[in-house]
């Protein structure tokens, strides 16, 4: 392998993927993209259907949280990609821009070129939208490398159902969230092509892996960016049992993702001084925000059994589950071709026409009401249909850390969120869990509605407070702990250069000042694209 590249991309998920694409589409600029897991050739990963038992194999670095004091004290699973494509190939595959106005309010906290109208012609860049007719013009387009589309194989009677009943309790239809309006219900975009699950290197990847100036590297875990005189001059990492050393011409760029972006930037020497000191490693920079801020969506479950075989859970005994795989294998169609998401709402939990705070997600699949219920493990769930609502907390004030556990980059890092700590998220939970119970009890699910599982209509606010912290997870959104800024919390700039380090940049749901409203991965997709450009254009104004 050659020993000096123009980019060093680390990481090879749902940023890096398209950063690889856009950097190396001028056959000049030599590339090479470094990821710490393997090739996403598992079927497991490409069938939207196989979601659930993607989680704690090796495609998944299956962090755990510190004990949550404010959460029973549960260690929460935190999974993370960790495989080409990284969380997208192991992700429900939603496809969610968020709110314009958190693009906007990151503009007013300083962030020049953040606001909607600037991000949004990036979103549009990416996509591919099957449906097009469907949903609002002037917001999507075809021909981008990110395929988008409404379920088209598979819908069950209960979807059907939960859009009827959150329509009749006032939260209105909404054929298009990432449109004109967030507010409303209906069917969810998702990242699925012809039943097939559509990464970033199923879209981005793959069709340029024959580029001669693109290099990829698979199982490799990087120990440090190499900086000298404050500046980014190469990467460090073991290749085929070997330390290696790479140097880079232009820029690192670092896209390894809100947990390990924070993790290889203090391996670096960049951080707070009294974290680094802890396991001696050398101070290059002190930034004190490096891994602080981090803060990530919160969901419950509201469940009910049903009344008839008609959702997911019976797919998941062995019969029945040879049958749905020969109906995909066969003409791709069947219950596999959808992920564990069917529906949505976006609406206010304390005024339902307000700026959105909240977000059920429609399942159907219900988990149970023991201890062991588990909305991700598919092993763990009953065989007898029912389906969810997953009340989801959109805008959590609790904020936690990541710090380094020792100076090994194997070991996984310190993540302590310190979920719930502010008492006003599980008060919203409290609200979001009533009216998803409001929404069960409409006439719309009377014939399917065999019972409650868990909280119901006879529910106290402190027995939802107890389920809350019984069952609450995240939905794997961690952002913000490289935030993008200019005070002394920030990582670094609105062009996503790390504060007094040339040639490096961060590139990933880490920047985000504050968390979308929404799933994160589309939002990551389109800052790769605005960074791309900002990189492209600074290094030829450079040339110049």
């Amino acid at each position: 392998m050659q020993n000096t590249f123009d980019y060093i991309i680390i990481g090879a998920g749902s940023a890096g993927c398209v950063l690889a694409n856009r950097l190396s589409e001028n056959p000049a600029n030599s590339v090479l993209l470094i990821e710490a897991g393997g090739k996403d050739t598992s079927s497991k990963i490409h069938i939207p259907g196989a979601f659930g038992e993607l989680h704690k194999t090796k495609f998944n670095y299956g962090f755990y949280t510190e004990p949550q004091p404010f959460v029973n004290n549960r260690k929460m699973h935190v999974p993370r990609g960790k495989v080409l494509g990284g969380c997208s190939s192991t992700n429900a595959m939603a496809y969610v821009r968020g709110n314009k106005e958190d693009y906007n309010d990151w503009e007013k906290l300083g962030n020049k070129g953040w606001s909607y109208d600037d991000v949004l012609p990036y979103f549009v860049k990416s996509e591919h939208f099957d449906q097009i007719e469907k949903v609002d013009a002037g917001f999507h387009q075809q021909g981008g490398e990110l395929h988008i589309s409404f379920p088209k194989k598979y819908k069950s009677p209960f979807s059907r159902a939960f859009i009827a009943a959150a329509e009749k309790s006032g939260i209105p239809f909404n054929a298009d969230y990432n449109g004109k309006n967030q507010l409303g219900v209906g069917d969810f975009q998702m990242n699925i092509n012809n039943g097939k699950r559509w990464s970033t290197a199923q879209g981005f990847l793959k069709p340029i892996l024959k580029r001669s100036n693109l290099k990829v590297i698979t199982n490799v875990q990087v120990s440090r960016i190499i900086i000298k005189n404050d500046k980014a001059v190469g990467v460090e990492f073991l290749y085929k049992g070997s330390p290696t050393t790479i140097t880079v011409v232009k820029e690192v760029i670092l896209s390894a993702g809100a947990i390990n972006s924070p993790q290889v930037l203090m391996l670096s020497g960049v951080g707070d001084k009294d974290e680094l000191s802890k396991h001696n490693i050398q101070l290059k920079i002190e930034l004190p925000g490096v891994g602080r801020n981090l803060h990530d969506h919160l969901m419950c479950f509201v469940s009910c059994k049903a009344t008839q075989q008609k959702g997911l859970n019976h797919v998941l005994k062995p019969m029945n589950k040879l049958k749905e795989l020969a109906k995909y294998m066969i003409n791709k169609s069947g219950a596999l071709t959808i992920g564990p998401l069917e529906s949505y709402a976006f609406f206010n939990a304390n005024d339902i026409e307000d700026r959105v705070n909240f977000q059920f997600q429609f399942t159907p699949f219900h988990m149970g009401a023991g201890d062991n219920a588990n909305m991700y493990d598919t092993k763990t769930l009953p065989t007898w249909d029912g389906y969810t609502i997953l009340p989801c907390l959109l805008k959590p004030k609790s904020r936690g850390e990541i710090s380094l556990r020792n100076n090994d980059p194997h070991s996984p890092p310190i993540i302590q969120p310190n979920f719930l700590s502010e008492e006003e998220d599980l008060l919203q939970l409290i609200k979001g869990s009533k009216k998803a119970i409001e929404v069960m009890q409409q006439d719309e699910f009377t014939k399917h509605n065999a019972g409650f599982l868990g909280i119901n209509e006879h529910s106290s606010d402190d027995d939802i407070a107890a389920h809350i912290k019984k069952y609450v997870e995240t939905i794997y959104h961690p952002v913000s702990t490289c935030k993008m800024g200019n005070d002394e919390m920030s990582v670094v700039d609105d062009q996503l250069r790390v504060h007094g380090i040339e040639s490096l940049r961060v590139v990933d749901a880490s920047i985000m000042p504050e968390i979308t409203t929404g799933n994160t991965n589309a939002p990551v997709i389109m800052i790769a694209e605005k960074a791309a450009d900002m990189i492209l254009n600074e290094n030829k104004q450079v040339a110049k």
